[in-house]
């Protein structure tokens, strides 16, 4: 029989569902603050699965995903394996809608985090102790930022092989090269050879129906991959973008965009239009290369230089 799983002293066994506390935080008011983690451990052998959100207290995407996942009947009665899901890491920020913590601290700029430092420090170091030893790999869910729409994707580093396959496995429209960045929690768990994948969809504070259901699809996949539950969901085709570039403002006005996000454009298509707001000019915003339209600036108002059209090159 699989053996019980340990979460800072929480005990769940075989068979069992259960919700514990990652650990609780005091803020400067007294209150108490905790991160649930939701425990879902079958009877028989298999993967264990982490799907977490809110590393951002504004990225309500990956928040909404992994509800609808865990409310699920075949999720609640897994074959094999487990699932370790956290809806909510950073709740500090999520209270106050923000996507830093309130010393101004990003907390995937934390890790792997100490014991007694800031309070992103303690969280991730949480995060390290407790969660990453029980997994075998994950998916981080996350959004665009303040009025940037990504399309749905999942970032990953092609050099590394486990990586590619289970970015298969989920299978979303767009397969992204992503190198490591110091101090995020998908750097520090590659340290200890457990994968995690980052899910990019949509934008903050605003929910993206197109990206919750390619994110709630693609967690469905991978645990069918791995015979986690029965439910048939059809492959899904990936395009791989090996480069990345954004097409930036020349010009400072109101921006309108001609192309759609996900789009796969060729050099020298129209992407979009600048137009001076007092009707004295436009500039056409012109592609630089062939490839995707992997996020997109929602600003309406935008200055000279600004970052407008993410541009996703495919891999030959």
């Amino acid at each position: 029989m699989k053996n019980s799983i340990t979460i800072n002293n929480q005990i769940v066994e075989p068979g069992q569902s259960k919700t514990v506390i990652l650990n609780s935080y005091e803020l400067h008011t007294k209150t108490k603050i905790e991160i649930p983690v939701h425990v879902i451990h079958s009877k028989k052998k298999g993967p264990s699965v982490l799907f977490c959100a809110g590393m951002h207290g504004e990225e309500t995407n990956g928040i909404e995903i992994i509800r609808k996942i865990i409310s699920r009947e075949e999720v609640k009665n897994l074959n094999c394996g487990t699932i370790i899901a956290i809806p909510v890491i950073n709740v500090v920020s999520f209270l106050y809608g923000s996507r830093d913590l309130p010393d101004g601290r990003d907390l995937n700029r934390c890790f792997p985090g100490s014991k007694s430092g800031s309070l992103g420090s303690r969280i991730a170091y949480d995060m390290m102790k407790h969660i990453l030893p029980i997994i075998d790999f994950g998916i981080d869910f996350h959004t665009g930022g303040a009025k940037i729409n990504n399309y749905p994707q999942l970032r990953c580093v092609f050099d590394f092989p486990d990586n590619v396959a289970l970015a298969e496995r989920f299978s979303t429209p767009l397969i992204i090269d992503s190198t490591y960045r110091d101090g995020t929690f998908r750097k520090e768990a590659a340290k200890m050879n457990k994968p995690i994948l980052v899910y990019e969809g949509g934008e903050s504070m605003r929910f993206d129906y197109l990206a919750i259901n390619e994110g709630v699809n693609g967690c469905l996949r991978l645990m069918r991959s791995y015979d986690m539950i029965d439910f048939e969901l059809p492959q899904h085709p990936s395009v791989k973008i090996i480069k990345d570039t954004w097409v930036r403002a020349h010009s400072s006005g109101l921006f309108h965009m001609n192309a759609s996000n996900g789009a796969h454009v060729r050099k020298g298509d129209l992407l979009g239009v600048i137009f001076n707001p007092f009707g004295e000019t436009e500039d056409k915003i012109i592609s630089p290369k062939t490839g995707y339209i992997v996020g997109i600036n929602n600003q309406p108002v935008v200055n000279q230089g600004d970052a407008l059209i993410h541009l996703g090159i495919e891999e030959d």
